[in-house]
């Protein structure tokens, strides 16, 4: 049995392909150690999942995370939308979970490009279009991939940080990746 624990309906592709291949359980609250004892999950998937999960579950179980950056970049919140104004690269990360946030030793990760015509919407869906695809392409042997440490420090961004910057989207996230980049480098608006 699968536990897939997501809180963005933008995952429910996944999802549906999951339940073809096992039992799958979804939740969007909070997971405690004693719901997990109840249950004994065989795989837990975390997939834009908005807890932080705690570090008893971390310790005792095995979370597989989907992550919209190439990590060690942009680990957190909005990773896509910071990766066009740090200037790092674009991607997609299959991860462990464990005590950090998104600090997980990496089992498989993919650059993607990203055009700047693009806007910050259909980036974010070309991001989870390339994650779910990766996760498929590669189940179930995801759990006999040998894990790599990340060795760079990378980067973290929290909601806090994007408050700060989500003036520079005149359009919301249908601003292009180019006129947010433009502003943000300006500091116009």
């Amino acid at each position: 049995m699968i536990l897939f624990l997501t809180n963005n309906q933008i995952t429910k592709p996944l999802y549906e392909w999951l339940k073809k291949q096992d039992k799958v359980v979804i939740i969007s609250d909070k997971i405690s150690i004693d719901f997990l004892s109840k249950i004994n999950p065989n795989l837990i998937i975390s997939y834009n999942y908005k807890y932080i999960i705690s570090k008893d579950i971390v310790q005792k179980y095995k979370i597989i995370n989907l992550h919209i950056s190439y990590l060690p970049f942009n680990k957190g919140a909005y990773p896509n939308i910071f990766s066009h104004i740090t200037n790092t690269p674009s991607g997609v990360t299959i991860h462990y979970i464990d005590e950090g946030i998104d600090s997980g030793d990496i089992i498989i990760q993919k650059k993607v490009e990203i055009d700047e015509n693009e806007t910050l919407n259909s980036s974010y869906i070309k991001l989870h279009q390339e994650i779910q695809k990766l996760f498929i392409e590669n189940y179930p042997k995801l759990l006999y991939i040998p894990p790599k440490p990340q060795k760079e420090e990378g980067s973290i961004n929290y909601i806090k940080d994007f408050e700060k910057i989500k003036k520079f989207l005149p359009l919301g996230f249908e601003t292009t990746i180019k006129t947010f980049k433009e502003l943000y480098e300006n500091r116009q608006l």
